[in-house]
């Protein structure tokens, strides 16, 4: 289960995508997570989806790869749904006994399925077309006009790409720890909701050990290196916006005004 998470890993490549600066693809994120949100029509939602669809096979992401990553919160989809289903008001279209489905409920069911899948997919292409490094100088870039008010943008920076890094380092590690249990005889799968979340314990104590022994390396090897911030530092890759990049912001805009318009198109 741990291994289907695809937030946090980097899928090498030279395509159009992985070669946009990191901020234009930030922010086009940022873009388009809130038009996932303000979509509200069969088109819009489809338009979406194939436009993600044609990132990835641009990218050349396999598609397999991106839906593992729904495995992880497929629990959280299907509770979703099943609130959004059974528990709205509207024209009964079916039921029995007591739970019953109505035409409303089977609509919001089923848009906030899209949003969710439209949304764990269109992260996952930002972490998994941009590298570490170009991910924190995009962050530090963007947040950079807060130093005026004493933020410490760089450390903040580190801080979110560190975390977004070590989560593949944390999945593997927490797979060798549960086969290491199991092997001595441990059961995840069976008995009560209390006694799974007390199968845990084994899992939890040695992957927080594990967590601060590597945060301590981590920090040792920066202070070694003589690590002392983002003062003063220089980059070996310096940001700057390309002709690509206005064609990705173009696309992108383009993209939201079509969402926003198909809204008042009903089907």
């Amino acid at each position: 289960m741990f291994k289907d998470i695809t937030l946090g890993q980097f899928f090498p490549g030279d395509s159009f995508v992985h070669r946009l600066d990191p901020r234009t693809k930030i922010c086009l994120s940022l873009i388009f997570i809130v038009l996932v949100f303000l979509a509200n029509s069969i088109l819009g939602f489809a338009l979406l989806g194939g436009f993600i669809l044609l990132v990835a096979i641009i990218t050349k992401i396999p598609l397999k790869f991106m839906i593992r990553g729904l495995k992880t919160i497929m629990f959280f989809i299907v509770l979703t749904a099943f609130f959004n289903l059974f528990l709205s008001t509207g024209t009964v279209i079916w039921q029995w006994r007591f739970l019953k489905i109505t035409d409303r409920g089977l609509e919001l069911a089923l848009t906030m399925i899209a949003r969710l899948v439209l949304l764990i997919f269109g992260t996952s292409i930002l972490t998994l077309t941009t590298s570490p490094i170009a991910l924190t100088d995009g962050i530090e870039a963007l947040l950079r006009p807060f130093k005026k008010i004493k933020l410490p943008v760089h450390e903040l920076a580190m801080m979110m790409t560190i975390a977004l890094r070590f989560i593949p380092t944390l999945i593997d590690e927490t797979d060798k720890i549960i086969k290491a249990q199991t092997a001595r005889g441990t059961d995840f799968e069976s008995g009560n909701l209390i006694r799974r979340a007390k199968a845990l314990i084994p899992i939890l104590i040695p992957l927080f050990i594990s967590s601060f022994r590597r945060a301590d390396d981590l920090a040792l090897a920066m202070e070694c290196r003589c690590y002392n911030g983002g003062e003063n530092r220089t980059r070996m890759k310096v940001l700057e916006m390309k002709a690509i990049d206005f064609v990705g912001w173009g696309v992108t805009l383009a993209l939201g005004v079509i969402v926003i318009i198909l809204n008042y198109v009903r089907i």
